[in-house]
C-alpha cells in the first residue's frame, strides 16, 4: 500500500516536473523565436529611408518650381540662364538621378516582405486561422506600400485579394477619384503656371464642367508615382508565380551577397543604364511621347523588380551595409563630376538621363543610401514613427502648397528670390502636415484623397 502511494506520488511529481520544464522550454523558445520574428518583421532603416526620401522630394519641388534650366512644370526662374545662374538649382541635379528610382527600389523590397509575411501567416496552422488571417491583413496594411499573396484563409478572400484591394485603395483611389475630390485644386494652379509659360490663359473660354475635368487631369502631378506603382504591383501578381518556391530569389541572395557580391551589385548598374535607354529621345509634341517620358515605365520597373528579387535578401543588404562608406564616396565623386559637367542643361531630358555618367551616379547613390541607412539609421522614435505612418500622405498633398503659394508669390509680389524660397520651404514642411492631419479626419475625403481607412 505504501509502495503504491509512493509510486503514485513519484509519478505525479515527475509528470509535474516534466510539464513545468516543458512549459519553461516552450516559453523560452517562444520568446526567443518571437524576438527573432519581431526583429525580422520590420526593417526600420527601410521605413526611415523611405520617409527621408519623401522629404527630399518636397525640398526638390521647392527648388524645381522656380528653376530657370528649362525643366518643364515650374513657373520659371528669376532671369534667363546663363545670364542668371541660379546656383540653387544644383539641388535638382543632385537629387533627380536617384530619388525616384530609390523609391521604386524600396517599394520592391517592401513588396517581397509583405507577400512573404502574408503567406507565412496564412500557412501558420489550422488551429490559429483567425490569428493567421489577422496577421496576414496586418502585413497587407503595414507601411505605405505593399503586398501579400497566399492561400485562402477561413474560406474568405486570399491574401492576394486583400492585398490588391488595399493597393487599389492606397494607390489608385487617390490617383483617380482623388483627382476629382482634391487634386483638381493642384490642377487649377498647374494650368495657371502653364499659361504663364505659354503667355496665355489656358482656361479662357472653357465651359465650367470641362474646366473642372481639365483641372482634375492636370492635377495628377506627383501622383504618377502612385499610378505606376499600382500597375507594377498588378504585374507582380503575374510574375510572382514564376518563382513560387523562391528559388530565383534565393539564388540572387547567394550571387549578390557573397564575397564578390559588391562587385556584382555595382555591375547591376548596367541594367539601370540600359533601362534608361527606353525613353523617347525625340518626343513629338502632338503625341503622348512626353507623357511616356514622364512616367518612364520601362525604366522604373527595373529598380522595382531588383528590389523584389535581389535587394530583399538579407545577405545583399548586409553587403551594402559593409560597403556604405566607399559607396558613398564614389557616389559623391561621380555626382560632383555630373553636376560640374551638366549644370545648365535640362536634367530631365532623355539624353541627359540616359547618359552613362547620370546612370552611374544614380545607381551608386541608390546603393550608398541603402547601405548608409542600414549602418546608421536602423532605429526609430516618435518623430520617425509619425513620418513612417504619414509620409505617403505628405507626398500626395504637398504639391498644392508648392503650386499655390509659389504661383501667388511669383505673380503678385515683389519679394526677393531668397524670401520666396524660404517662405515656400517653410510652408511645405509645416502646412502640408497640417493639411494632412485635417484631411485624414474627414471620412470620405480621407479615403478619396489619401487612400486611408480610419485608424484604430
Amino acid at each position: 500500500m505504501e509502495n503504491a502511494i509512493i509510486k503514485e506520488d513519484g509519478a505525479k511529481e515527475l509528470k509535474g516536473k516534466e510539464k513545468q520544464d516543458g512549459a519553461k522550454e516552450l516559453k523560452g523558445n517562444g520568446k526567443q523565436d518571437g524576438t527573432k520574428e519581431l526583429k525580422g518583421a520590420r526593417k526600420l532603416w527601410l521605413d526611415n529611408l523611405r520617409w527621408v526620401t519623401v522629404l527630399l522630394v518636397l525640398f526638390y519641388h521647392v527648388i524645381y518650381f522656380f528653376n530657370n534650366k528649362g525643366v518643364f512644370g515650374g513657373i520659371g526662374g528669376f532671369g534667363t540662364y546663363p545670364e542668371v545662374k541660379q546656383y540653387q538649382d544644383v539641388v535638382m541635379y543632385i537629387l533627380y538621378p536617384w530619388f525616384m528610382p530609390l523609391l521604386f527600389l524600396l517599394a520592391g523590397i517592401s513588396a517581397r516582405y509583405a507577400l512573404d509575411k502574408g503567406e507565412s501567416s496564412e500557412t501558420a496552422g489550422t488551429n490559429g486561422r483567425g490569428k493567421a488571417r489577422e496577421s496576414a491583413e496586418a502585413a497587407v496594411e503595414n507601411g505605405a506600400v505593399e503586398e501579400g499573396k497566399g492561400r485562402k484563409a477561413d474560406g474568405k478572400r486570399s491574401t492576394a485579394g486583400r492585398w490588391f484591394s488595399a493597393r487599389t485603395r492606397k494607390l489608385l483611389v487617390p490617383a483617380t477619384i482623388g483627382l476629382l475630390v482634391f487634386q483638381w485644386m493642384v490642377g487649377y494652379f498647374n494650368t495657371a503656371v502653364a499659361g504663364v509659360a505659354q503667355g496665355t490663359d489656358l482656361s479662357a473660354g472653357v465651359p465650367g464642367v470641362a474646366k473642372y475635368i481639365m483641372w482634375s487631369f492636370s492635377g495628377i502631378g506627383p501622383l504618377w508615382f502612385a499610378q505606376e506603382l499600382w500597375l507594377f504591383s498588378l504585374l507582380l501578381l503575374i510574375i510572382r508565380p514564376l518563382d513560387r518556391r523562391g528559388r530565383f530569389h534565393d539564388w540572387c541572395g547567394k550571387a549578390f551577397g557573397g564575397r564578390l557580391g559588391i562587385a556584382w551589385i555595382i555591375l547591376l548598374g548596367i541594367l539601370f543604364y540600359v533601362a534608361g535607354q527606353f525613353m523617347i529621345h525625340n518626343p513629338r509634341p502632338e503625341t503622348l511621347d512626353g507623357l511616356y517620358n514622364l512616367y518612364k515605365p520601362l525604366f522604373y520597373i527595373v529598380p522595382f523588380l531588383m528590389g523584389y528579387f535581389i535587394f530583399s535578401n538579407d545577405s545583399v543588404q548586409e553587403t551594402l551595409k559593409q560597403a556604405w562608406i566607399p559607396l558613398l564616396a564614389v557616389a559623391l565623386i561621380s555626382g560632383g563630376i555630373l553636376v560640374g559637367t551638366g549644370f545648365g542643361r535640362d536634367n530631365t531630358t532623355p539624353e541627359y538621363l540616359g547618359s552613362p555618367l547620370n546612370s552611374l551616379y544614380g545607381w551608386l547613390a541608390c546603393l550608398a543610401m541603402m547601405g548608409w541607412f542600414q549602418a546608421k539609421f536602423d532605429r526609430t522614435g516618435v518623430f520617425a514613427g509619425y513620418m513612417t505612418r504619414s509620409s505617403y500622405g505628405l507626398y500626395i498633398l504637398h504639391y498644392l502648397v508648392i503650386a499655390s503659394l509659389g504661383y501667388m508669390m511669383k505673380m503678385y509680389t515683389t519679394l526677393p528670390p531668397v524670401a520666396m524660397y524660404a517662405i515656400l520651404a517653410v510652408a511645405v514642411f509645416t502646412l502640408t502636415p497640417l493639411l494632412y492631419e485635417i484631411l485624414r479626419r474627414i471620412p470620405f475625403v480621407r479615403w478619396a484623397a489619401l487612400g486611408e481607412k480610419k485608424r484604430k
